[in-house]
């Protein structure tokens, strides 16, 4: 909001939430192959491209899919560690004074974030999310709501800083460009709020029907998507008219009074990216421990599982999911801590999941299930539709990327402080 100003800042985020209502609902009515009632289940987004798109589209979903999904881990353990940072940060200036030189690095914050992550991650499928999904779906709730509180006590009290339509204003220490590039970044950063499609099958995956998939997922994505754009254009305009052009990333950043309050901001935001790794990371393990089991059917190493008795608790260890779900917890902590920049990293991903994920395929696949006749009205609104999303996911790919280069240039690897 504060990159984008409020006409174009407060369009975008209606505009982003409407076409990602739209085409769920196209992906809903994917669910299942040819009939949307009765047919039969497609259990992952690439099983619906395939049976409707093909086998190179099949491919071209999959990579899209699973890149987003691995990054998503490097872009939540980012934003844990902005939190932990911030709430060490407020712990040590109440310790030593408003003046004290509080900075420290991410690095052990991340450590710690993928430390835990090792453990949840053993857990053995979506299924058994539910409780750790409930607690996150609870904690976002109240750090944003904490997060407005706030920033209406700053408007109230009078303390508000100038604003413009136009967002940030150029001049000494913003040139043109880099409000371009700032502008188009941000648009990813939006697209990021709205992206679940990922896991919109393995969701689907654990309704019970009557009534149909379709039917109760509609329902979910109105209630959702609803509810998103309400409580986002909330914590984003007050934030910008409480900091103005200082907008810190992380709106807890800006606030260090009072300091119980931030604290539990923080602390719901670190709760909830825990919750939230696990429930994008867990259909990731997923497609490579399928893969695996088709490949090597008969080896003991990825298909026994060992019962282990843990104080009258039995927990079925595979040797396999513990080696490789241990080795990508490592790599992705690794890469966040090589590249710990907040906005640009989550703008990235919004960016590269959008376009693809949450415009293209689910066209095609409507396209395709109504036999959409080519250069009818229809589907050349569908596919202008696709042509300007695209161009938009491009265009903030290319500002986040530029972003990221820039930071990289002006820190050292794994020696960044904010």
């Amino acid at each position: 909001m504060a990159q984008l100003g409020w006409i174009v800042g407060i369009v975008s985020v209606l505009l982003f939430a409407s076409i990602s209502l739209f085409t769920y609902n196209l992906i809903a009515d994917c669910y299942r192959f040819p009939d949307p009632i009765n047919g039969k289940r497609n259990y992952t987004y690439m099983q619906a491209v395939k049976v409707y798109l093909g086998g190179t589209m099949h491919v071209i979903c999959g990579i899209v899919l699973y890149s987003k999904l691995a990054g998503i881990t490097v872009g939540y353990t980012i934003t844990s560690s902005t939190s932990l940072a911030a709430l060490g940060k407020s712990f040590c200036l109440r310790r030593k004074g408003k003046l004290a030189d509080c900075t420290s690095s991410y690095n052990p914050y991340m450590i710690g974030f993928g430390t835990l992550q090792l453990f949840l991650s053993q857990i053995p499928n979506f299924h058994t999310l539910t409780w750790l999904s409930t607690i996150a779906a609870c904690t976002s709730f109240g750090y944003v709501l904490i997060a407005i509180g706030l920033c209406l006590s700053v408007l109230i009290s009078g303390k508000g800083a100038p604003t413009s339509i136009f967002g940030t204003k150029i001049g000494p220490e913003l040139s043109a460009s880099d409000k371009i590039w700032r502008s188009c970044s941000s648009l990813g950063n939006i697209a990021l709020a709205c992206n679940y499609a990922m896991v919109i099958y393995d969701i689907m995956d654990t309704l019970r029907s009557p009534p149909s998939e379709s039917k109760q997922m509609k329902k979910a994505n109105l209630t959702g998507l609803s509810t998103m754009t309400i409580i986002f254009l909330l914590c984003s305009c007050l934030g910008y008219a409480a900091f103005g052009d200082k907008t810190p990333g992380n709106i807890f950043g800006g606030f260090y009074e009072p300091f119980w309050l931030v604290a539990i901001g923080d602390i719901c935001i670190i709760i909830h990216m825990i919750g939230a790794y696990q429930v994008m990371a867990q259909p990731f393990f997923r497609i490579i421990e399928i893969g695996a089991n088709t490949t090597w059917p008969n080896s003991n190493f990825i298909n026994k599982d060992y019962p282990i008795n843990m104080c009258n608790i039995t927990i079925n260890m595979n040797l396999f999911r513990l080696i490789w779900r241990t080795i990508f917890v490592i790599i992705a902590t690794t890469l966040a801590m090589a590249m710990p920049f907040f906005n640009e990293v989550l703008s990235l991903l919004g960016a590269l999941g959008f376009g693809p994920l949450v415009v293209f395929f689910p066209v095609q696949m409507h396209i395709a299930q109504k036999s959409i006749k080519v250069l009818s009205l229809k589907w050349c609104a569908l596919q202008l539709l696709n042509c300007l999303c695209l161009f938009v996911s491009l265009v903030a790919i290319v500002a986040s990327v530029h972003q990221i280069s820039q930071n990289l240039h002006k820190f050292k690897i794994f020696a960044y402080k904010p």
